[in-house]
């Protein structure tokens, strides 16, 4: 072990390579002469120890300089070092005033003495769903959260079961909805979103309005055929939407948003709600009003009855809604003159179509096609969308991970769930017949002629869907009451069934949560919610003035009333 210690001790410093008659010599010789271990020792200290015994060699004094040198550094002051600037840390939580504003919403409608009439579970959870559509206006967090700590308050107050607050995640609607962004996910990932995209800029892209106008009666030519308008919305015009905007520079989060997206989306989405009210089977829930309408005055609304009455009011809906969003929140670019020449070339250049955008189209039609006949065959909406989505995922076409990673879908899906759960809970606790109740004894009370009761029981039935996020579920609670009323107050009963019905679909544009459509247009964060809002208020004022007015005369003239 001491030779081989030796060994390498001798390998490694450059003192011993001026010592030859170390090197020269076989370690066996150090094994049998120790005195000689002892002048090796004193050849080490001597090469490393500023006691020079040579005084002449050069060697000796670069090593005497060296050392000195790292003797007078070491012992020279260190400089302390800078210490690094402390990092702040953005705060990842909740936005604190829009939190309180949503919380003293909740705490103080709670403590308000209960109405007559109204029970304690059922006040509590109006006050917990007002809290939580504060929290979704002003988004203190993301909506997906807001809506899970309404549905925690619920549960947490014993106000719901656990089951009762999540029982809406078994609804077929929010899952369709998530499976439209699914289908948008391969519609542009395939490049056939892009194709036909192109293909419409083609046609009508010289200007954004008669872009925008190309899909807006593209989609009413549709709506006829498909009962559904988030199946309609969602899994056919969204993506081609998107891709529009893509096509067109116009992308989420990078400030071109108003390029065409914005208002592109806002038109589209405004204009399904109208394209729903046109025709008895636009919408799920059109032959729920139909229904309830025999029910009540004993008298049936027919397709053609239906068609024939919204017809004239419709088309003048999808004219000028496009037009007043074109005029208060226009897109920054309004002609491209060069845009049809550039789609052809990008068409061009884009060759036949792959195979995978093969599969997403045969796809997507069979999956349309069971949406206008899934009738016949007994399969709705949600399984023909599910069947769709298999497909694409067994081909490969869209992989899971990304359906996981579309975060959009899934908070999207939360949200709805929870605001479809507590707004169902208000009905059968009957909130929504008491309210109903007061309003019919308050109108009737009035002493008013029929045509001005029958205005104010329509204003009050339209914009209380502000607390609704379903159609179905708000026809189901108010229709009745307010057709009822409004035969008994001298409204001709036909003509108010008709008029409630059309306004059951108008009245999903005023949120983001209204209606099937529109928690996928609104997911696609062109629009903020603010401006969302606010000019879903404003195109409710346009349609009621068309609805009523240009609608009413039409109405008059077919003899409705």
């Amino acid at each position: 072990m001491a030779s081989l210690a030796l060994t390498s001790s001798v390998s490694c410093s450059p003192a011993f390579n001026s010592l030859p008659s170390i090197r020269s010599r076989p370690l066996s010789h150090l094994r049998s002469a120790p005195n000689r271990l002892t002048n090796l020792s004193s050849a080490v200290s001597s090469s490393f120890l500023p006691k020079l015994t040579k005084p002449n060699s050069t060697l000796f004094t670069k090593q005497r300089r060296s050392i000195l040198t790292v003797k007078s550094s070491t012992s020279a002051p260190a400089a302390s070092p800078t210490p690094p600037a402390p990092v702040s840390v953005p705060w990842q939580g909740a936005s604190i005033k829009p939190l309180l504003a949503s919380i003293a919403t909740g705490v103080i409608l709670w403590f308000i003495p209960v109405p007559s009439g109204v029970t304690k579970p059922a006040w509590q959870l109006l006050a917990i769903f007002l809290a939580t559509v504060v929290g979704i206006i002003t988004q203190p967090l993301p909506l997906g959260a807001v809506a899970l700590l309404g549905l925690g308050a619920s549960v947490l107050t014993k106000t719901l079961t656990f089951s009762a607050a999540f029982s809406a995640f078994g609804d077929p609607i929010p899952w369709l909805i998530a499976l439209a962004f699914f289908f948008a996910r391969g519609f542009i990932k395939t490049g056939l979103g892009n194709r036909i995209a192109y293909q419409f800029v083609k046609l009508f892209g010289s200007s954004s309005l008669g872009l925008g106008y190309s899909l807006v009666f593209s989609e009413a030519l549709l709506a006829p055929a498909i009962p559904s308008v988030s199946a309609r919305a969602g899994g056919i015009f969204l993506p081609l939407v998107k891709s529009l905007c893509v096509a067109c520079g116009s992308n989420v989060g990078d400030g071109t948003e108003n390029k065409l997206g914005s208002w592109l989306m806002l038109t589209c989405f405004q204009t399904s709600c109208i394209s729903s009210a046109m025709f008895l089977t636009a919408m799920a829930a059109n032959p729920l009003s139909a229904n309830l309408t025999l029910t009540t005055i004993n008298q049936t609304i027919g397709w053609t009855d239906w068609a024939k009455a919204a017809i004239v009011p419709g088309l003048v809906s999808l004219i000028v809604v496009p037009l007043v969003l074109y005029i208060v929140y226009p897109p920054t670019v309004k002609s491209s003159p060069d845009a049809p020449r550039l789609a052809k070339e990008k068409l061009e250049k884009m060759g036949p179509m792959t195979t995978n955008e093969i599969i997403m189209a045969g796809t997507l039609l069979v999956t349309v096609g069971l949406w206008i006949f899934g009738g016949m065959l007994n399969v709705d909406a949600v399984t023909a969308a599910i069947l769709g989505l298999s497909v694409l995922l067994i081909t490969g076409v869209v992989t899971w991970k990304e359906c996981l990673s579309e975060a959009v879908a899934w908070d999207t899906l939360t949200w709805f769930a929870a605001l479809i759960a507590m707004a169902g809970y208000l009905n059968k606790y009957g909130l929504i017949s008491w309210f109903s109740q007061t309003v019919v004894k308050f109108v009737g009370g009035l002493g008013l002629s029929w045509q001005l009761s029958f205005g104010i029981l329509v204003l009050l039935y339209f914009y209380s869907h502000y607390f609704f996020a379903s159609g179905a579920a708000h026809i189901g609670a108010m229709f009745t009451a307010f057709l009822s009323v409004a035969s008994a107050l001298g409204t001709p009963p036909y003509f108010g069934a008709m008029v409630l019905a059309f306004l059951s679909n108008l009245m999903g544009g005023l949120t983001h949560y209204g209606i099937g459509s529109a928690p996928v247009f609104y997911g696609a964060n062109y629009v903020p919610l603010a401006q969302w809002w606010g000019y879903g208020f404003l195109i409710s004022i346009v349609n009621l003035l068309i609805w009523l007015g240009v609608g009413g005369v039409w109405w008059k003239f077919i003899g409705l009333w």
